[in-house]
């Protein structure tokens, strides 16, 4: 068995590290500038749930203490060189208790040759000596969605609370909002969703497609396209109590 899971229990794993039960599914909140790339899907392959919000601070928040900048290498360098660096380490720092900076990909000699030798250093001495930061390096983005995905589950092993799931369409970038509409059909995921607005051009036409039309689209088959249909088509029910957001 991968990762030190050793069985399934009611309502999560259980691990062979610790015994403790992960109840669920592991979930991240992320900016949505980080939303639709690789990093998106190399997380979503391991099971976890992202989530789109605009973050005040970070890019990431894995648990209700735990928020994580992620930065390209260029983007580090340059962060330090225009003095950015500092001011966002010090604003996670005061909205979280554990917040972590990861540096994704190979140093890049021409920004490098911008600094002088010893800035990087005391960058990185500062941020973990005084404002105590670590400094994750990885070489891609799937090094980072596995730092990202055991970050989440030990913050779930310890017993912390996961970060709060909730969607402020009205914040995000318009396709984001498009993918959300269409996510609400049934059985459509996150990467259905794109395929479908790919393959249409728009939530009406999406909305709009008879059955053989959705059957076009990769993953939809005769039983999923007749649901989606259905819902769009059926006469609303009055009367029928709504599900309140955060109910069980």
């Amino acid at each position: 068995m991968d990762g030190g899971e050793v069985e399934e229990g009611r309502g999560g794993r259980i691990t062979e590290e610790t015994g403790r039960v992960l109840p669920g599914k592991l979930k991240i909140l992320a900016d949505p500038q980080e939303m639709g790339g690789e990093l998106e899907r190399e997380l979503r392959k391991r099971g976890v749930e992202v989530e789109a919000v605009r973050l005040e601070v970070g890019d990431f928040v894995v648990s209700d203490r735990v928020v994580v900048e992620r930065k390209s290498t260029r983007d580090f360098l340059r962060s330090i060189l225009d003095g950015r660096l500092m001011d966002q380490a010090k604003r996670m720092r005061e909205k979280f208790e554990k917040p972590v900076l990861v540096v994704e990909g190979r140093e890049d000699p021409e920004e490098l040759g911008k600094l002088h030798p010893h800035a990087v250093q005391g960058a990185i001495l500062h941020l973990v000596m005084e404002l105590g930061i670590p400094v994750l390096r990885t070489a891609d983005s799937s090094q980072t969605a596995s730092l990202l995905w055991l970050l989440a589950r030990r913050e779930r092993e310890e017993g912390r609370r996961p970060p709060p799931l909730r969607r402020k369409r009205g914040d995000l970038p318009l396709p984001l909002q498009q993918r959300f509409v269409v996510e609400g059909l049934p059985g459509v995921s996150s990467v259905l969703a794109e395929r479908l607005l790919q393959h249409f051009g728009s939530v009406e036409a999406v909305m709009r497609a008879s059955e053989e039309e959705l059957m076009r689209v990769k993953g939809i088959g005769r039983v999923k396209a007749r649901r989606i249909r259905e819902l769009l088509t059926l006469r609303y029910a009055a009367g029928t109590p709504p599900t309140s957001e955060g109910s069980p």
